[in-house]
């Protein structure tokens, strides 16, 4: 653009299309995310879609493996075992402690999550919610709920309530379920329609040794609770004021699952939590950040 002029009134035509009927979301899915704060977007995503950041995962596994076995914590690093049940193979008869050294979640900057950040399925239907501006959030989260391991149940909480500088600022999760989530596993649930709420007084539990923010008990009453039980590669899209939580994982195998976050651009990209990315442009589409740029911490690429 030779002028902000020029900018602005090429923003203007934007904004008129996305009004008109931007991103994948049909007017029914829209709606239903206005009113109750969440939608829920089956099987919206395939193996190969999952395939880069599976492997990923699963080479962080491998790194754990290795050095549980070279600090003799474990005499077999199950590495013929599927993906759905290998961390949990390795960590049978370990304490919840073992596990937790390597953090109730990870964020790695490996190039399967900038892969799945940077999925078209995901950012069409985050563009029906925000418009074509979309910015990657620096706060995403692999959830590898093992059995038997009590950080694996996430208590009731808002996720603004681990941002309150940025309170203003809608930031939409993405929760990909990459095996199937269910009422044994530990699946998500939700209460429908606090999205409209102000941010909740909250604490810091001190059940699970993680320090997970949890909503204060007085605002937890005549609690509707929705269970979400998905199938893999299903997207749950919801309001980062929403309350919701998840239960233990009672079976033999992991829940993985994966949390993205999405921003519109004119918001605070909040450095403070980390590196985000500017992963959809309509008007600059020549700086979305490139795997390359993300690797190296750059927000946008540099041509």
């Amino acid at each position: 653009m030779s002028s902000f002029v020029e900018y602005l009134e090429h923003r203007v035509i934007l904004e008129e299309k996305y009004r008109a009927g931007g991103g994948s979301l049909s007017a029914e899915q829209v709606e239903q995310y206005d009113e109750i704060g969440y939608v829920v977007l089956d099987r919206l995503l395939d193996e190969n879609d999952m395939a880069k950041v599976k492997q990923s995962m699963s080479q962080r596994v491998s790194e754990i493996a290795d050095d549980l076995y070279s600090n003799g914590l474990i005499t077999d690093k199950h590495e013929d075992s599927p993906f759905e049940t290998r961390l949990a193979e390795i960590f049978d008869g370990l304490s919840e402690q073992e596990f937790l050294k390597y953090g109730r979640s990870w964020r790695d900057r490996l190039p399967g999550y900038f892969d799945m950040m940077s999925n078209p399925k995901i950012l069409d239907a985050i563009e029906s919610l925000i418009g074509p501006e979309i910015y990657s959030n620096p706060v995403y989260n692999t959830r590898p709920k093992v059995p038997n391991v009590s950080a694996g149940a996430v208590p009731w909480h808002q996720d603004k309530s681990y941002w309150r500088d940025a309170e203003a600022i809608p930031v939409l999760t993405s929760w990909v379920a990459l095996v199937d989530a269910n009422l044994e596993n530990g699946c998500l649930h939700i209460w429908p329609g606090t999205h409209r709420m102000k941010v909740l007084s909250y604490h810091e539990e001190t059940r699970t040794g993680t320090g997970f923010t949890e909503t204060d008990e007085k605002h937890l009453v005549n609690v509707e609770i929705v269970p979400l039980p998905v199938k893999k590669g299903s997207v749950i899209i919801f309001n980062d004021r929403i309350l919701h939580m998840s239960t233990p994982n009672n079976t033999s195998s992991v829940r993985w699952s994966l949390d993205l976050r999405y921003q519109p651009t004119d918001q605070d990209p909040m450095p403070q939590h980390g590196a985000g990315f500017l992963a959809r442009s309509r008007i600059r589409p020549h700086r979305c950040a490139r795997l390359e740029d993300w690797l190296a911490g750059r927000s946008e690429h540099e041509a």
